[in-house]
């Protein structure tokens, strides 16, 4: 058997992964797979039959008998990979958690830990290569909604923090990939918007700061029907001279030289 000390990795983002000392544990079964996802959320032991609740609201009565399976299978896995299950799982005939001992490694912790020092670029980065999904991709059960658009909304604040910071800093392809992310996933957040409007007007494309633009107005009055807020009107104001000037340099920086063409005199001596 693995040490009990050994650290259990859990990874909520994207679909479930259980990994323990670089060893994949294969949760086998979509109720042993929530289940699972459930206690690392919250580990304090509770009532069987209110987490029987969580997991199976649709199920008239308390679902003893599915828990039960559930709970089986979480066990078989951890064994299967040599891990002791009572070193890791606080079981008894009322109640079920995590042990308070146990060690856990939980992507979704240290996502919200990451993601509250975003002014750091070591953390942004690390923060944003977390979220590999949405919590739980896979498992519909409806006591991960609520949590799973709260993680959803951290991260969507978190790019717009991101685009933003690293405009401010100057690195106009990371602030566009961040700000693109974000409108793939929320077309509406008007900063994220601003962010590629001012990044394209760095990278001198007047045309494409006028297309942003154009989208976002059209987007804001199909969904909502108002304009764009002020301080999207001045970035792209901002924008549009900023696209100019680049265009200036570069026409100035085109100077003729006519070395190249005059004609070579030979002589006939």
């Amino acid at each position: 058997m693995r040490s009990s000390r050994a650290t259990l990795s859990i990874r909520l983002f994207g679909r479930l992964e259980v990994l323990c000392g670089g060893v994949h544990v294969r949760i086998t079964g979509r109720h042993a797979q929530a289940l699972t996802a459930l206690l690392a959320l919250r580990p304090r032991p509770r009532l069987r039959d209110a987490i029987a609740a969580e997991l199976w609201p649709e199920v008239d009565g308390p679902s003893a008998a599915s828990l039960r399976q559930a709970l089986w299978l979480v066990r078989s896995s951890l064994a299967s990979v040599g891990l002791e299950p009572e070193a890791w799982l606080d079981v008894d005939q009322e109640t079920l958690g995590l042990r308070p001992g146990a060690t856990l490694d939980l992507d979704v912790a240290r996502f919200e830990q990451l993601a509250d020092l975003a002014d750091e670029p070591a953390a942004e980065a690390g923060a944003l290569a977390l979220y590999r999904g949405d919590l739980l991709e896979g498992l519909g059960h409806e006591c991960f909604a609520a949590e799973r658009e709260r993680l959803s909304d951290c991260y969507e604040d978190l790019l717009a923090r991101v685009a933003a910071a690293r405009l401010a800093r100057g690195d106009v392809s990371g602030a566009r990939h961040a700000a693109t992310e974000l409108l793939g996933r929320d077309p509406l957040r008007e900063e994220a918007h601003a962010v590629l409007i001012a990044a394209y007007g760095l990278a001198g494309s007047r045309s494409q700061v006028v297309r942003q633009y154009r989208r976002v107005c059209s987007i804001l009055h199909t969904e909502l029907a108002v304009r764009p807020l002020p301080e999207t009107d001045a970035a792209y104001r901002m924008a549009l001279a900023a696209a100019n000037a680049r265009s200036r340099e570069r026409a100035a920086a085109l100077v003729y030289d006519p070395a190249p063409f005059m004609p070579i005199l030979v002589s006939s001596a």
